[in-house]
């Protein structure tokens, strides 16, 4: 089928505000390893697909985005306004993860470039993950395994424990932490939580009041935040020691929320027993870098390197599901579960002319559209609007070609954003 180009706010004088592409001319990066099933997908529907396996950084992307239509991501590849400035093709940027803190989603909206994430697909590999690891610290079973690698034979029970009949603290209840409050309530451990939002309780987990509440009556403490900047900082020296002596610390969310120079600290003078960790606040950008970590060395934590959603069933899972936001934006205008963008679809008709429209959110845009539309003889067909703060997105469908004239005129609106037209 054909596709678009894209437009932004102002365009040259004489220039064509869209020129339609062959699905074969559409280009996607997609960078840090994402499954494969998600490039077959795209490759499958005709696009060119370039692939690479580490993260790249700001100069790197810069040189590699250049004609890129459509770009993939994980959690280590930032996406600044600099890297946006430089990718006028840019339609959409794929996180193959949960989270997008790693781009500017101010400067994409701004630019009228579409954000999609896998807000669910890895949920539950990281609550898998948390339970291992609440189960092997108890168990002290990293420890074992160490002594029994270096030869070391140490059959005893001191400081071993089952986890039943203790209390999971959960600190942030989204997806992953509701999901892992079922999952250990049903392992035999009491469930309290803490979340800034009103969360409803799961079973018999129990809505603490405060953060405090929370620290002091938790065997094992576990962080399941975003990565927004009020999380920063969210767990350094006073929450470690509001902790129960000898209680366990998990974070599986955002390195930047635990300070680990306090973590280690307290794991060294032993009021925290034990801790894992999957997240840091500075990560490798590829396979083999060296990693540093004040965390390193101490045989009572386990550190993995952020692979709680690195299963193949969830990077299968998310590689698929992400790609086919990708092409449904690309192809059809769909912004569905779009982190960014107001949310809206229309079924995909190859019998219509469809018109995408980002715009400025303001009073009587709609009828100006439609009035422009009008005064064309162009007949609507179908049509939907949404908006989403400062943001509005329209797709219309019409029956006949839409003359240059017509897509110069859209284009020029001063309340245009991005302007694309997809058949």
């Amino acid at each position: 089928m054909m596709m678009t180009m894209t437009t932004t706010d102002h365009l040259p004088e004489g220039s064509s505000p869209t020129e339609l592409l062959d699905d074969g001319d559409v280009r996607v990066l997609l960078l840090e390893n994402i499954h494969t099933d998600g490039a077959e997908f795209l490759r499958g529907k005709g696009y060119q697909v370039e692939t690479r396996d580490g993260a790249l950084g700001e100069d790197e992307l810069i040189e590699a985005i250049q004609g890129v239509h459509l770009l993939g991501i994980r959690s280590t590849t930032y996406i600044t306004e600099k890297v946006l400035d430089a990718a006028p093709n840019l339609l959409a940027i794929g996180a193959f993860c949960i989270g997008t803190n790693q781009i500017d989603l101010a400067a994409a909206t701004q630019r009228g470039v579409a954000v999609f994430n896998a807000p669910y697909s890895n949920t539950r590999s990281v609550v898998e993950l948390a339970i291992a690891e609440i189960i092997s610290l108890a168990r002290r079973l990293h420890e074992k395994s160490t002594d029994m690698h270096a030869g070391v034979w140490n059959k005893s029970a001191a400081g071993s424990h089952e986890i039943r009949g203790r209390t999971l603290g959960i600190i942030g209840y989204g997806n992953i932490g509701s999901q892992l409050s079922v999952i250990a309530e049903a392992l035999g451990l009491s469930v309290v939580f803490y979340d800034i939002d009103d969360k409803l309780a799961l079973g018999n987990a129990k809505r603490c009041s405060t953060l405090e509440e929370l620290l002091a009556i938790s065997d094992v403490v576990t962080l399941h935040v975003d990565g927004r900047p009020g999380n920063a900082g969210l767990f350094g020296d006073d929450e470690m020691s509001q902790m129960k002596p000898r209680s366990l610390l998990l974070n599986l969310s955002r390195g930047i929320a635990v300070d680990t120079a306090a973590l280690r600290k307290h794991l060294e003078s032993g009021h925290i027993a034990g801790a894992a960790v999957d997240v840091f606040p500075i990560e490798p950008k590829r396979q083999g870098d060296a990693f540093e970590s004040d965390l390193r060395g101490l045989k009572n934590v386990i550190l993995t390197p952020h692979v709680g959603g690195s299963t193949e069933e969830a990077q299968q899972d998310i590689g698929r599901f992400v790609a086919s936001k990708l092409r449904s934006y690309a192809a059809f205008g769909g912004t569905s579960l779009s982190v960014n963008m107001p949310g809206i679809n229309l079924p995909a008709d190859t019998s219509k002319h469809r018109l995408a429209l980002v715009h400025r959110n303001a009073p009587g845009v709609l009828a100006t559209i439609n009035g422009l539309l009008g005064d064309h003889a162009v007949n609507i067909e179908a049509q939907s609007l949404s908006t989403r703060g400062a943001l509005g997105y329209v797709l219309t469908d019409v029956a006949d070609e839409i003359g240059a004239d017509v897509l110069t005129e859209l284009a020029a609106l001063p309340e245009t954003v991005r302007l694309r037209q997809l058949s």
